[in-house]
């Protein structure tokens, strides 16, 4: 407790009330949060001040990475690609990345990549709803590859399209595109 000394829980407690006694005083609105989840508290926030009472729509990026430079610190869900055919050792395909049409065309007329897509698809497609349903305001995707400049960069980029075209805001970010 913020205002913890030698008294007791109890104490520290009916002191914080003291102090805060002015201040609610002069509230309009009182919110008790001791039997209310963080679902239900974000929930009753945003009738209270939101716009028109509604859930703001969820913040979803895609990230691409490359493993070998460390995993990205704040993603809610990673999806490893390095099962896919490497591009790297095509020659005429190793010094570009994934937004390239050439290294495009490698992986995507793999038919193991088909295959990926259609499932990783269908579980995004599942689980979007659900975190909205939550009220999760923001989710990380992950996608890595051992560089992250070829086939992560592809299946994020295929990633961030699908979730576009399931009507949710999505930004696509290639973290590790320009290291070599």
């Amino acid at each position: 407790h913020p205002l913890a000394g030698h008294n007791g829980l109890s104490a520290d407690i009916a002191r914080e009330r003291e102090i805060l006694s002015q201040i609610r005083k002069r509230a309009t609105t009182i919110i008790d949060t001791s039997k209310t989840t963080t679902k239900e508290l974000r929930r009753k926030i945003i009738q209270l001040f939101g716009k028109g009472g509604e859930l703001p729509p969820m913040n979803i990026v895609v990230q691409s990475f490359g493993f070998k430079y460390g995993l990205p610190l704040d993603c809610d869900m990673v999806f490893d690609v390095r099962f896919l055919p490497n591009p790297f050792y095509i020659p005429e395909l190793k010094n570009l990345c994934g937004n390239d049409q050439p290294v495009k065309d490698y992986i995507q007329n793999k038919p193991v990549t088909g295959e990926f897509e259609e499932k990783l698809f269908t579980l995004i497609q599942f689980l979007l709803p659900q975190y909205v349903q939550e009220g999760k305001s923001q989710l990380m995707i992950g996608v890595g590859c051992t560089g992250g400049r070829h086939r992560s960069v592809f299946i994020a980029n295929q990633l961030g399209s699908f979730i576009e075209r399931c009507g949710y805001g999505v930004q696509v970010i290639h973290r590790d595109l320009i290291k070599k």
